[in-house]
Parts: structure tokens; C-alpha cells; sequence
């Protein structure tokens, strides 16, 4: 049984330096979403902040502010989906499935 436990132990640890490794790397992710055909573009990290947003001069229309702000919102909103499930999925590989839905904040308490 001591055995079982130290190597139950040894995976879990595994487990956690790999999903520190996959934290790092979604740090460091650029992960795009667009609206209006990428007349506005929104980066994110993998971590689901957002780096940067780019708006195309053509879409700049003073009497029609209104639709800048919603294609700008749904740029920004398109890409920290596309984060979230960039990291949901590199977490699954990490995890082999066994704890779902985990995100990018994974914290073992011990490990």
C-alpha cells in the first residue's frame, strides 16, 4: 500500500509540473478573435488577459459609434474564449481528462 501511495505521490507531482509548464506557456500565448470580417481584432493571452486591440481606420465612423463598441466587444469577447478554451484544452492533455474543467489556476495544496 506504501508503495501504491509514494507512487500516487510521484504522479501527482508530475501532474503539477506540467500543468506549471502549461501555465508559463499560456502566459506567453497570443490568441486572436475578430468581428466585422477583422476590421477589429483582440489578443489575448492564454491566461485570458487582454493584450491588445486593433482597430481598422475604415471602420471608424463618428455618426455610428454604436457598432465600433459592439464590434470591438465581440473581438475582445471571441478571443478570451478562444483563451479559455485554449487553455481548457492544453489542461486536458495535462490532466488525461481526470479533472475537467480545471482552467489556467490549477493549485495541488502541498505539491
Amino acid at each position: 500500500m506504501k508503495g501504491g501511495m509514494g507512487g500516487l505521490l510521484k504522479q501527482a507531482q508530475k501532474m503539477q509540473r506540467e500543468i506549471e509548464r502549461i501555465q508559463h506557456e499560456l502566459a506567453d500565448a497570443r490568441i486572436e478573435g475578430s468581428a466585422g470580417g477583422g476590421m477589429v481584432t483582440a489578443v489575448a493571452s492564454g491566461q485570458q488577459e487582454l493584450l491588445e486591440v486593433k482597430i481598422d481606420p475604415e471602420v471608424v465612423d463618428p455618426q455610428d459609434v454604436e457598432m465600433l463598441e459592439d464590434l470591438v466587444l465581440a473581438a475582445v469577447n471571441q478571443a478570451l474564449e478562444n483563451a479559455k478554451a485554449k487553455a481548457e484544452e492544453e489542461m486536458t492533455k495535462a490532466t488525461g481528462g481526470l479533472m475537467p474543467n480545471m482552467g489556467g489556476g490549477l493549485k495541488i495544496p502541498g505539491l
